[in-house]
């Protein structure tokens, strides 16, 4: 296990890499609005040609992320290609072929947020309202704070294990973020379903299908996992993910592990924290620690622009 680099942005190691792997929520924004420094910091990385695809466990497809991020001041100008667990499991119900999506049926249960459907849409799939109707569960999102896990989901979740009813997670998080706050994220509904005996596929970091589909992007364009780094905010996801197929890793140290750091003072205080994480995740330590996705060093030139156009 080596030791992290604390890095005071990501100009520190954008040299050593072609490519970036970039978590969404915790990361580029909070849901409601684009962290200070990320727009900054991704001109840098696409001034310096390197590829940018954006990972998220939404488990809405990309096109609709799209639109999330240019409302928040992210256009595609700044990236390349943005990967969702929805749109990679709306491709596998499309084809019904392969893996956990073989033979699933067309009659589903849908979990999600809002009464969102997208996940869905275009599919020879039809979304039913009793679960006695359904062939397979599909969890990507929750309605929580308003409906709790065991008063609205658990009584849905053991009819479904009486049904045998198979499961996929589009979104395996614990927690959403929505503005500064957590939520029950629909990681814990699909854990909550294998509590009571059900099976569950999960489609989403930190399993390998996700990574793996990133991977056969970036070796289209020649890029390999040695020159790739992903960038993210949660540990069992981002850096675990990534961590088990050979991607370095760089933890942001103001997203889900905000709390284990905002007490720390010294660089030794940073260590211990960090120490005491990565015993919590299986040894796995990030490559590189920074604050948030900012770029680091200063860029005068275009400090200077915005204060002769005041």
């Amino acid at each position: 296990m080596g030791k992290t680099k604390f890095c005071q942005g990501i100009s520190d190691i954008s040299d050593s890499y072609r490519a970036f792997i970039l978590d969404q929520w915790g990361v580029l924004h909070n849901g409601e609005r684009c962290y200070d420094g990320v727009v900054d910091c991704l001109k840098e990385l696409r001034n310096r040609n390197k590829y940018i695809i954006i990972l998220s466990n939404s488990g809405k497809r990309s096109d609709q992320n799209k639109e999330k991020l240019k409302q928040l001041g992210i256009g595609p100008s700044l990236y390349d290609v943005i990967v969702t667990s929805g749109e990679v499991t709306w491709q596998g119900l499309r084809d019904q072929n392969e893996g956990y999506f073989q033979n699933m049926g067309q009659y589903c249960f849908l979990m999600s947020r809002g009464g969102d459907r997208s996940i869905v849409e275009g599919l020879d799939v039809e979304v039913v309202d009793d679960i006695e109707k359904a062939s397979f569960l599909l969890i990507s999102g929750t309605e929580a704070p308003e409906k709790n896990m065991v008063d609205y989901y658990e009584p849905i979740l053991k009819m479904a294990v009486r049904r045998r009813l198979k499961a996929i997670c589009a979104n395996p998080d614990s927690r959403a973020l929505l503005g500064n706050e957590y939520f029950m994220g629909p990681g814990l509904i699909a854990r909550r379903y294998e509590d009571f005996g059900g099976v569950v596929h999960y489609i989403g970091k930190p399993h390998k299908p996700i990574y793996q589909h990133c991977i056969r992007l970036l070796q289209a364009k020649e890029i390999f996992p040695g020159e790739t780094v992903m960038v993210g905010d949660t540990m069992a996801h981002d850096i675990v993910g990534a961590a088990g197929v050979n991607i370095d890793t760089c933890l942001v140290k103001n997203g889900l592990h905000f709390g284990a750091f905002k007490t720390c003072i010294t660089p030794g205080d940073v260590d211990k924290a960090l120490s005491i994480l990565t015993l919590q995740y299986n040894n796995v330590r990030p490559t590189y620690l920074v604050d948030r996705l900012k770029w680091g060093r200063a860029l005068p030139d275009r400090k200077h622009k915005k204060r002769k156009l005041a």
